[in-house]
C-alpha cells in the first residue's frame, strides 16, 4: 500500500479544527498515522477492479414480509388497563406530546 499523497501535521490540525476536535500535542502523531492508514485504505478501495460487475443492493435474499392489519378484539381489557398510570374511557391516557 503505497500511497503516494501524505497528510501533512498543518493539514490534519485543520481537519481537527473544522471538526471542532482539541487534539493535544502527544495524539497528533497517532492521528496522523490513523488518518493515513484510512487514506491507503481508501486508495486500495478506489483501485478494485469494478468492469463489468453488476450493480449489488444487498447479498441476502430475504425479503420484508407484511401481513394484512387486522382488528382483534381482546376479552380481558381490564388486565390490560390494570397497571396503567392513567386511563380514561378503556384505553391508556398519555401525556400530550404535540403542543
Amino acid at each position: 500500500m503505497n500511497f503516494t499523497m501524505k497528510v501533512s501535521k498543518e493539514e490534519l490540525l485543520h481537519i481537527a479544527n473544522l471538526a471542532d476536535l482539541n487534539l493535544k500535542e502527544d495524539e497528533i502523531d497517532n492521528y496522523l498515522s490513523n488518518l493515513q492508514d484510512i487514506l491507503n485504505f481508501a486508495e486500495v478501495v478506489n483501485k478494485v477492479p469494478t468492469e463489468g460487475l453488476g450493480e449489488t443492493i444487498g447479498t441476502n435474499p430475504n425479503y420484508n414480509v407484511f401481513r394484512k392489519d387486522e382488528v382483534i378484539p381482546f376479552d380481558d381489557n381490564e388486565a390490560l388497563l390494570k397497571n396503567a398510570p392513567e386511563k380514561e374511557r378503556g384505553m391508556f391516557k398519555i401525556p400530550k406530546v404535540i403542543q
